[in-house]
């Protein structure tokens, strides 16, 4: 795990900027405007339903044009609402036939973590891109085995990484980068939601399929105090704590891990599904800036010490993840989120886990 330079880092981001900003060009939607990918979601649950299918109503380089389910009595709802042809619709165990559609060029896997690596290869080996939610997987392995079947079949990986996508979230990243009030003294980045468990077949509320704090939310925080440092973690302490054990018997409810990069810099997080944080603030030697909300479907807020504020993206913030990751395909930006970022999330979330299981600091 190497750390990035300043440099390569910055180039790396003006891109993603460049991209991001690409649909506003003149004339760059025009060109592409007969290019647009179809694509179909796997797994009709809650975020594809509410989130994922309206925002494909509102991308510019895709379109939903499939879908894949194991509910039967979902399937003459979207058909209806979205017009979804008869031969665009899949079961999990038809799924890999997907490889005979010309309709379909990208499928987004949208089931739950434990079931990402399984249908991840069945996507890529039936030729199609593969958009995989976030987290990329239960373990480094596993996201191994994605990345390597996407790239045996020639086919672009994505993980969706909204945050990296989202426009302020971007700009607190580049403005870190400028250090507009002297170097870090630390960060702070926590992201968790208030609740009291639920019932024990909810695959949330079970191991093996990814659920608890650290998988549910806990790569927010993580993924948000790598990508706006720039750096890479080099050691992590972290310890879980439990308010419902009896309703938590297999999985963490709220999770604290302390981050340490290079340069003697800090990252406190913390994670939960009991208790509602959402803010990832840099404090720095004159000053500091932050967002809070560090995500919100609704919209994120920047704001620094000297009274600056970066206003919600008044957008749709799937839209805007999705079609980067189809100009991508396209051949018209760079991939923001590789397989390769999702796996190094996943190595320093099973290095949390062990820390906190035997409470002693883990290098990274």
């Amino acid at each position: 795990m190497q750390n990035l330079s300043r440099r390569r880092f910055i180039q790396w981001s003006s891109a993603g900027l460049a991209l991001a900003a690409s649909s506003a060009l003149p004339g760059y939607t025009h060109a592409l405007s007969n290019k647009k990918l179809g694509v179909a979601l796997v797994g009709l649950g809650y975020y594809s339903r509410d989130l994922l299918a309206p925002a494909l109503q509102l991308t510019e380089f895709c379109e939903l044009r499939g879908i894949v389910t194991g509910s039967p009595e979902k399937i003459p709802v979207w058909q209806q609402r979205y017009g979804i042809a008869d031969k665009n619709v899949y079961n999990y165990d038809n799924m890999h036939e997907i490889a005979n559609n010309p309709d379909i060029d990208v499928i987004y896997i949208v089931v739950p973590t434990g079931l990402h690596l399984k249908y991840a290869e069945i996507a890529a080996n039936a030729g199609k891109h593969v958009w995989c939610e976030k987290p990329m997987a239960m373990t480094v392995g596993q996201c191994q085995r994605i990345i390597d079947a996407c790239n045996k079949n020639k086919v672009k990986l994505a993980v969706g990484y909204r945050m990296q996508h989202e426009p302020n979230t971007r700009a607190i990243m580049q403005y870190h980068q400028q250090r507009p009030f002297g170097e870090p003294t630390g960060l702070i980045s926590q992201a968790g939601y208030a609740g009291n468990g639920a019932d024990p077949d909810y695959w949330r509320m079970q191991k093996h399929m990814g659920g608890g704090a650290m998988y549910d939310m806990g790569v927010y925080p993580l993924n948000g105090a790598r990508f706006i440092s720039g750096l890479e973690p080099v050691a992590v302490t972290a310890r879980h704590e439990k308010s419902h054990p009896d309703i938590f018997t297999e999985v963490d409810e709220t999770t604290y891990f302390t981050l340490e990069f290079p340069d003697e810099l800090i990252a406190d997080c913390a994670t939960s599904v009991v208790k509602s944080f959402n803010q990832l603030r840099v404090n720095c030697e004159k000053g500091w800036y932050q967002l809070a909300p560090m995500q919100s479907y609704s919209g994120v807020t920047g704001k620094d010490s000297k009274g600056k504020i970066w206003t919600p993206f008044a957008g749709n913030q799937q839209a805007r993840q999705m079609d980067n990751d189809s100009l991508a395909i396209l051949g018209q930006g760079p991939s923001l989120v590789t397989g390769e970022e999702g796996q190094r999330d996943i190595h320093i979330v099973e290095k949390i886990f062990a820390a906190a299981k035997n409470g002693k600091r883990m290098v990274i």
